[in-house]
């Protein structure tokens, strides 16, 4: 139960990340959420969107360098002690967190989370294991779409 994420290297200029919105935005493709994380030179945007193949494919030919990377959408009770929950149960499997970002949108009570973990598949088996609602792609994108 992984999601395709969208990894984008931007060139930290004036103007880049909108250009590569309105690429997007003027091909129909939505961005249900996203991060952005950047240094001096360049930054690095992280997408869900639902047409991942079509967005990476656009982006690259347009100059962009953009890959596709597994991520893991759990949900947590939207209170605190939720995602220091999640973050038990990953150290107690031996499983470390390289980066995660909250979704825009909140799942009933809860709030949806997304993880890149060092081993994804580890982590879902663990987080079902403890009960946990691991969200595939159709719930993300029809909660998205609600």
């Amino acid at each position: 139960m992984k999601l395709k994420q969208l990894s984008v290297f931007l060139e930290n200029k004036p103007g880049r990340l909108r250009e590569l919105c309105g690429l997007l935005a003027e091909n129909g493709i939505n961005i249900i959420t996203l991060s952005l994380a950047d240094t001096e030179q360049f930054g690095i945007l992280r997408l869900i969107v639902k047409d991942y193949d079509e967005a990476k494919a656009l982006l690259v030919e347009n100059g962009f360098v953009a890959k596709l990377t597994d991520v893991v959408a759990v949900e947590v009770n939207d209170q605190p002690g939720g995602l220091s929950k999640i973050l038990e149960i990953e150290q107690e499997s031996g499983i470390s967190v390289e980066y995660m970002y909250a979704f825009t949108i909140k799942s009933g009570e809860n709030a949806v989370l997304l993880f890149r973990f060092d081993d994804n598949d580890k982590a879902v088996e663990a987080l079902q294991k403890a009960n946990l609602n691991i969200l595939d792609c159709v719930e993300l994108y029809q909660r998205a779409e609600a």
